[in-house]
């Protein structure tokens, strides 16, 4: 029996994009006596039949070795273009986790968008996004998981367009579109150029040929760069973070999955592509300092913006900048764990914002405050969720960064101050939120706010109640360390760094007006940091401003230059046929003259030039 079901665990990703074919009758307009809600329902179905699938595979593979299936799609020559399986403890548990989180997403978005027109698309496109990322998870082929990540672009792109009819929100798709287009296209010369040299893209085959490999320091380098950008694309890392900002102009249950398992899916491809990257030393740098900015940075951002939902996707990118510069320092391990622990709280997190924006009907936390008392549930979920999040003792995130800290502190202290800073900042900005938007006197938008329905509440429960049993889920895979052999100091440097954050957020008189100064120092940081380090405008004065110029330089010279020759040949043409045609006499020998002129002609030039 566990054969059979190590056998089909392939079949897991399917079931996400058999739910998205059974909602096209609906998303299409085939069906429409029933209303848009049975398309739910089935892709709801197939994930949980997904999830269960699952976990029957992962309690099989937890007494077995790592098992392969490999399908051999294209072989021609010395070309092998294979479907690899890879079906071990940490990729079933890797789907387990998108499954789970997916099927509350959805059961959420029941709620959350229950009078939307366009449900059953919505609803299509996330089957097609969790069957991507399901995919993503068990694959052992480099050549696959390239093919799933454009899968995620597209559905990424789809899905923050989905409200089509407003202009912010086609321009918050096309720029997250076109950001991680950048990155997918330096990944796939790295992909070209790596099957290139070890005539595979299997990762157990890369992995023996890494170990043996021996290339030039620019080759290394170049290949390793380019395996880097994609990842940095879709995990938002310093330089292509902008489009997870404007991401969020989406619809909220989209972005539960976007902050938690979408923006994983990258990092976990960097972990696989770790034995790779070690050949170039330039690529494993490049990781801990744009993991260092983007931690450090980012944190900094999030302080200082009034959109709810944009001050958590900040940090989603900082905690994503910690997992860069753990696979840049080689512990995967840790870079492992911050994504579990991670994707879980921050899921649960924007569950509890999505019940706050769909309540007050606004995002922007100025407007808030009071709500602690109205929505039990919501607030429950949001402090719960902050504390599986940062380094606060026992939950999951404190086990996280504790390893990361402990595997730093004697080699690398300079990288714990990073990391204890980056867990300041984010209880710091945090503690903020939850005081501008839970407590404090209600405003005008939030006197009225009554706890959301119970197909919202639900998931929410149950997402807080899992974050709360992680410590749990660790002892039981052994990943929480003995007691007796741990290191006490980074432990207490880790909860002094949360208290402290905590603590100035708690005293700092952080109202209103602090969140929209009018005083000029204050007001210039505010910017500073609320406008992202002005990163966007320096685009537009660099990169974009260079690549307008050269689009209207190349198409004035297309234009009239280009145009100009083939217009020229073409009136020369015409021309010479409309003279010619005066010379048609009708007489032999006036036309064997011609001809006898014409080749005594060709002949002069050709010795001529001889």
């Amino acid at each position: 029996m566990h054969q059979f079901l190590l056998q089909t665990s392939w079949w897991i990703p399917c079931y996400g994009l058999i739910g998205a074919l059974l909602t096209l009758p609906w998303a299409i307009g085939l069906v429409r006596q029933t209303g848009p809600r049975p398309a739910a329902y089935f892709n709801l179905l197939m994930t949980l039949v997904a999830f269960v699938h699952g976990a029957f595979v992962f309690q099989a593979t937890l007494s077995q070795e790592t098992q392969s299936i490999m399908v051999h799609w294209l072989t021609a020559a010395d070309l092998d273009l294979s479907f690899a399986i890879e079906v071990s403890p940490i990729t079933t548990g890797a789907v387990e986790l998108v499954t789970a989180l997916s099927f509350f997403a959805q059961l959420f978005a029941l709620g959350y968008m229950e009078k939307d027109w366009a449900l059953a698309r919505f609803f299509g496109l996330m089957g097609f996004f969790e069957g991507a990322m399901s995919g993503l998870a068990i694959s052992d082929s480099l050549f696959l998981t390239y093919a799933l990540l454009e899968m995620l672009t597209l559905s990424t792109y789809l899905l923050v367009g989905f409200w089509y009819a407003q202009p912010l929100v086609v321009t918050a798709a096309r720029d997250a579109f076109l950001t991680k287009r950048v990155g997918d296209v330096l990944l796939l010369m790295g992909v070209v150029a790596l099957a290139t040299l070890s005539g595979t893209l299997n990762f157990p085959e890369l992995y023996e040929w890494a170990d043996t490999a021996t290339l030039s320091p620019t080759v290394s380098t170049l290949l390793g760069l380019a395996l880097i950008a994609g990842p940095i694309g879709k995990c938002a890392q310093f330089p292509l973070h902008l489009w997870l900002d404007e991401a969020m102009e989406g619809p909220n249950p989209a972005s539960i999955l976007r902050n938690s398992v979408v923006v994983a899916c990258g990092a976990y491809v960097l972990i696989k592509l770790q034995p790779i990257l070690v050949l170039s030393p330039v690529a494993s740098t490049a990781l801990v300092v744009l993991g260092t900015m983007t931690a450090i940075g980012a944190s900094l951002v999030a302080i200082a913006q009034v959109d709810i939902k944009r001050a958590l996707s900040h940090s989603t990118s900082a905690y994503l900048g910690l997992v860069f510069i753990a696979v840049g320092m080689q512990w995967t391990g840790f870079a492992l764990l911050v994504l579990f622990t991670h994707a879980i709280a921050k899921a649960l997190m924007f569950m509890s914002v999505g019940s706050i924006v769909l309540t007050t009907n606004t995002q922007d936390v100025t407007e808030m405050g009071g709500l602690w008392s109205r929505m039990p549930a919501t607030t429950s979920a949001f402090v719960v969720g902050s504390a599986g999040l940062v380094g606060l003792l026992p939950l999951g995130g404190f086990w996280a960064l504790r390893q990361g800290v402990n595997a730093f502190i004697y080699d690398q202290p300079w990288l714990v101050a990073v990391l204890l800073l980056t867990n300041c900042l984010t209880m710091l900005n945090l503690t903020r939120v939850f005081r501008l938007v839970f407590l404090g006197l209600p405003q005008p938008k939030t006197r009225r706010a009554p706890e959301v329905p119970w197909t919202m509440a639900v998931p929410m429960v149950s997402l807080t109640i899992v974050t709360l049993l992680i410590p749990l889920m660790l002892g039981r895979l052994s990943l929480l360390p003995d007691w007796a052999y741990a290191n006490q100091m980074a432990m207490l440097l880790l909860v002094i760094s949360g208290a402290a954050g905590c603590v100035i957020g708690a005293t700092v008189h952080l109202n209103r007006t602090w969140s929209r100064p009018i005083q000029i120092p204050l007001k210039f940081v505010q910017d500073l940091l609320a406008y992202d380090f002005y990163v966007d405008r320096l685009y537009r004065v660099t990169v974009v401003l260079t690549v307008t110029w050269l689009s209207r330089l190349s198409a004035w010279f297309d234009r009239y230059v280009l145009d100009g020759i083939v217009n020229f040949v073409g009136i020369v043409s015409i021309f010479s046929g409309e003279s010619l045609k005066y010379s048609v006499s009708g007489q032999s020998q006036f036309y064997l003259l011609t001809i006898l002129i014409g080749v005594s002609f060709l002949g002069a030039l050709l010795t001529f030039m001889w």
